[in-house]
């Protein structure tokens, strides 16, 4: 699959302009890790990252496939979540005209 093809479909639910693929790529690394649930080897491999450190890439060849499969069940969980309203998150920013924030209290 191209990256293109991610794109028309962010374009086609309405993202043109709001969203990137890389974008929702750094918000699942970003709560994932936060979560601290999760081994970060087992994310950075779920976003395809390449070890850094050239002795660990040659002799390690984990790829976690188990654990990176609950991981992706928690993440579907946690979106579908969101997505039905039923969490306990708060929101802490709003849009007020001309574009400036507040923050609102819960």
């Amino acid at each position: 699959m191209s990256s293109n093809t991610m794109l028309y479909a962010l374009y086609r639910m309405g993202y043109h302009g709001r969203a990137t693929t890389h974008g929702f790529r750094g918000v699942a690394s970003t709560i994932l890790n936060e979560s601290n649930l999760f081994n970060r080897d087992w994310i950075e491999r779920q976003l395809a990252h390449v070890e850094r450190n050239e002795v660990r890439r040659a002799y390690n060849a984990a790829e976690w496939m188990p654990d990176r499969r609950r991981m992706m069940q928690w993440w579907a969980d946690h979106i579908a979540t969101i997505a039905l309203g039923d969490n306990k998150i708060v929101p802490l920013l709003s849009q007020v005209s001309k574009g400036q924030t507040v923050l609102e209290r819960a």
